[in-house]
């Protein structure tokens, strides 16, 4: 009688995990997103790696893109003591993008969207080095939470004035256009 109980409850239990998990997959489907506006300055307090302002401008407008911003996302940097081409301690990135946001139900404007995933870890996106944790870091808490992500894996563990292989790994997925560009589509 043990054995037919626990078999019995053992399937039940394996039944009720397969049914949490059927309807997020079918929420995704008909998923539909607005695209929201945001205006950021991300004030850069890097100790190991520091960036010129022309260097920080367009690593900041990569970020938005891999995170999933939309294609007409831009950066400005400002802050540059030393001028443009010279690391600045000072530096600072203005940023504009969009990003896409679950539409209320029942809203008749919007866009099909879907989830993909994202990885960040050293050479994955090519141009993402170990020297961009701290970057990466300040990215993940001051900007990232702006876009609509979930499933976030952090792993990243930046320790100042020091190249750390494996200190940067940061995964989460993130809302965008079902139909997205091929260069927003691919996962960096």
């Amino acid at each position: 009688m043990n054995t037919y109980l626990s078999r019995t409850l053992a399937a039940l239990t394996a039944m009720g995990a397969l049914m949490v998990a059927l309807p997020s997959a079918a929420a995704d489907e008909g998923t539909v997103g607005i695209w929201q506006k945001h205006e950021y300055t991300l004030h850069y307090m890097g100790f190991t790696t520091t960036y010129s302002c022309d260097g920080l401008e367009e690593k900041m407008r990569e970020l938005l893109l891999w995170a999933g911003a939309r294609s007409d996302a831009k950066s400005s940097a400002s802050g540059c003591d030393r001028g443009f081409g010279m690391p600045s301690k000072f530096a600072s990135a203005s940023v504009t993008f969009y990003t896409l946001a679950t539409a209320p139900a029942g809203s008749g404007d919007g866009v099909a969207a879907t989830w993909r995933k994202v990885q960040w870890e050293p050479h994955r996106p090519q141009q993402l080095a170990d020297g961009d944790c701290e970057l990466v870091e300040q990215f993940r808490d001051q900007v990232l939470p702006m876009f609509t992500t979930r499933e976030m894996n952090n792993r990243t563990h930046c320790v100042p004035n020091q190249l750390n292989p494996g200190d940067l790994d940061l995964g989460f997925e993130v809302l965008v256009p079902a139909a997205a560009p091929a260069a927003q589509a691919k996962s960096p």
